[in-house]
């Protein structure tokens, strides 16, 4: 855990926040700043700044698995998921995270 990490502090319970769906690894909660009408972000609790320094192929099969869970606990079955890992990508936080969002039609490619 990174104790300057926001992401952190939502996963490890640190920040109060309404799960969408939690396992022993991560957890799904809605984005503050959504993009779309149901936007969620999948969270691994451990910190992990992003997508290229994921080493553990179990975790990785569990933020997948937690994205099915949460998108059919929400009874959504077309969806986009956007990893941004690096600055230049649009990442914000240096936290590895998923967004997953729907309830509207999206553009490719993407502005």
């Amino acid at each position: 855990m990174n104790n300057n990490c926001i992401f952190c502090k939502i996963a490890n319970g640190q920040i109060p926040t309404d799960f969408v769906y939690q396992s022993s690894n991560v957890v799904v909660f809605k984005d503050i700043n959504p993009q779309a009408p149901v936007h969620l972000l999948v969270v691994p609790k451990a910190h992990i700044e992003n997508l290229n320094v994921l080493n553990d192929k179990e975790l990785s099969f569990e933020l997948f698995d937690a994205i099915k869970a949460a998108t059919k606990k929400l009874g959504i079955s077309e969806y986009r998921c956007v990893i941004n890992t690096g600055r230049s990508a649009g990442q914000e936080v240096f936290h590895l995270h998923i967004h997953v969002m729907a309830g509207r039609d999206f553009l490719w490619p993407a502005g």
